[in-house]
């Protein structure tokens, strides 16, 4: 009996002595020999580093931050090269695992980790066929211009137009369908923020009590403030 106590205490003492961290991002870089990867957020503004760990042989890595409430990280990766490469992902308290390769580092990315990841998951599905037909418009309109084709330059401006009316629609939905997801107040603050004032406090007033005490929630909420006290 008193063994078991014992082990129970140095088991204890064990976990005790273990430094515990809010937010662990558990990354496994196919590939990866040498470098450096960085943990970075955005920090009143400013794009800071959390943590940073340099690889020297094995691609199997730990990040660590402190984390309050939900909110996007972003894991660099410099290969002693001029060349930076990133991954932008939504973090909560937990574990993030992350498995990319270093050839293809942010495509061939794999993120699992927060429920407010699978729901920018979603939205970035939609936005990236909204990119593709962009670029099939951008082709079009360079191709208008150099036949000097007036018409089919104006009907390609128009449905640019109509694209740009499209994806703020879309996001201002998806953010509305959304309102118990930090993903919401994130995505009025960085993809619609030029939006008319009353879409964003359209926003701003659906968000559940949860996300309104969030750090992107607070952000949102002085940002409407600020618009509207310059009105």
């Amino acid at each position: 009996m008193k063994k078991i106590a014992f082990l129970i205490l140095a088991l204890s003492i064990i976990s005790c002595g273990k430094e515990q961290h809010d937010l662990v991002v558990k990354t496994n870089i196919k590939g990866l020999k040498k470098g450096t990867v960085y943990l970075k957020k955005i920090q009143d503004t400013a794009l800071v580093t959390v943590d940073s760990v340099v690889v020297n042989g094995s691609s199997e890595l730990e990040l660590h931050s402190p984390i309050e409430s939900p909110e996007m990280f972003f894991l660099y990766l410099n290969k002693n090269t001029a060349e930076n490469e990133r991954i932008s992902f939504f973090a909560d308290k937990g574990v993030t695992e992350i498995n990319t390769t270093v050839k293809n580092f942010a495509v061939d990315a794999k993120i699992k980790g927060s429920e407010q990841q699978k729901v920018l998951e979603s939205y970035n599905d939609m936005i990236s066929r909204l990119n593709y037909q962009n670029l099939e418009l951008i082709k079009a309109e360079f191709e208008a211009r150099k036949e000097n084709n007036q018409d089919k330059l104006d009907s390609v401006n128009k449905m640019s137009q109509n694209l740009i009316k499209r994806r703020y629609l879309f996001t201002v939905n998806f953010a509305l369908n959304n309102k118990n997801s930090e993903v919401a107040p994130y995505l009025a603050l960085s993809e619609i923020y030029n939006a008319k004032v009353n879409l964003l406090d359209t926003i701003n007033n659906s968000l559940s009590p949860e996300v309104k005490a969030s750090k992107y929630g607070k952000e949102l909420q002085k940002f409407v403030d600020k618009i509207k006290a310059t009105e």
